[in-house]
Parts: C-alpha cells; sequence; structure tokens
C-alpha cells in the first residue's frame, strides 16, 4: 500500500511511464518466446551437419523435422535450390538469411526508443515537480513545507521509474540484438559449410 501511494506521488507523467513498460515487456515477451522456440539451432540439423559426410536426403530430413524452425527454413533454401549454379543459391541464400534477421529484429526498434525515452519522460516529471515545488514558495516568504515535499517526491519518484523501465528495455534490447548477430553468424557458417558441400557434387558431376 505504501509503494502504491509513492506511486501516485509520482504524478502525471508516470502514465506515459508505465505504457511505455507495457509496451516493452510485451516485445521482450515476444521476442523472447520467438528466440526460446525458433531460433535454436535443432539437434537433428546440427547433428548432420557435423557428418563428415552428409547426404542431402539426411538434410532434407533434419530441415523438415520442424518447418517453423528459422535454422531449417534456410537450411532447406540449400536443399531446394542445390542443383541450380552457386551464384543462383548465394543469392536465395543472402535473401532467406535477411528475411529472418528481418523478422527477429521486429520490435526491436521501439525497445531501442523506449531505452531513450523512458529517462526523458522521468526528467520530465522531475522538472514540473521542481517546478510545483517552488511555486509553492509565495512572493511573502511563506512556504508549505507538505506541498514542497510532494513536489520533489513526485520529481525523485518519476526519474527513478524512468531508469528503472529504460534499465530493463536496455537488457532485453541487448539480449535479442545478441541474439540477432548470433543467428546470422550461425547461418554464414551453415551457408560456407553447404556450399562447399554443393561445390563439391557440381565437381563431381563435372569430371568425365
Amino acid at each position: 500500500m505504501e509503494s502504491w501511494q509513492a506511486l501516485k506521488a509520482g504524478g502525471p507523467t508516470l502514465y506515459p511511464l508505465f505504457f511505455l513498460a507495457l509496451i516493452a515487456t510485451t516485445i521482450m515477451i515476444d521476442r523472447l518466446w520467438l528466440i526460446w522456440r525458433h531460433v535454436r539451432l535443432q539437434t537433428p540439423l546440427e547433428k548432420v551437419l557435423l557428418l563428415p559426410s552428409f547426404t542431402w536426403e539426411q538434410l532434407a530430413h533434419a530441415t523438415g523435422s520442424d518447418a517453423t524452425n528459422y535454422y531449417a527454413q534456410f537450411g532447406q533454401t540449400f536443399v531446394e535450390h542445390r542443383h541450380r549454379p552457386l551464384w543462383w543459391i548465394e543469392s536465395r541464400a543472402q535473401e532467406r538469411a535477411q528475411e529472418l534477421e528481418k523478422s527477429l529484429g521486429r520490435g526491436l526498434w521501439l525497445l531501442e526508443t523506449i531505452v531513450t525515452a523512458a529517462p526523458l519522460l522521468g526528467l520530465l516529471g522531475t522538472i514540473t515537480g521542481m517546478m510545483h515545488a517552488f511555486h509553492l514558495i509565495g512572493s511573502n516568504g511563506l512556504v508549505d513545507p507538505g506541498g514542497i515535499t510532494g513536489g520533489v517526491a513526485q520529481a525523485l519518484i518519476a526519474t527513478a521509474v524512468g531508469i528503472f523501465i529504460a534499465l530493463i528495455a536496455l537488457f532485453g534490447f541487448n539480449y535479442c540484438s545478441r541474439q540477432q548477430t548470433r543467428m546470422m553468424e550461425d547461418m554464414e557458417r551453415i551457408g560456407t559449410l553447404l556450399l562447399d558441400r554443393i561445390r563439391l557434387d557440381h565437381e563431381g558431376n563435372d569430371s568425365p
């Protein structure tokens, strides 16, 4: 109850701050669920890629085990186009990787914006709270101690809430960005491996 009363003393600036907190929480939960469910290197696919010599049938089976997995979708691009020229395969693979990167990064720009906007809103609450406190000092020198204390409390609470929201959003943004970078690094490694295998297949078909 005391915590709620303290928050109420934070003034009207807390309403947009709570709205930003709701948006940040929604985005982080959505992205974390996507990473946990769809952006993990599948065990079947990983096992196939670690084999000294795998068949395309094995790779097709591994990528088809979970069509919603991002790594499986990327690997399926090579399975479908392996008979095409290398430049075609590289182009399709790069296009697919960019689509997956964009899908994983959806909403992160809002999270990054909240990292900047929340402290600024808190600062706005600080300014309005201090203005309210100083306004209570009359021209005759009389001071309302309770009013000044309330204004200072509003300033401090708004600032604290804004910084707290920004910190949580920053941690979420950095984690999701790191997972996005890691996914692209893994796909680059997998793409290089599969392209090398396709080159070997093409050379074997061209040999007399």
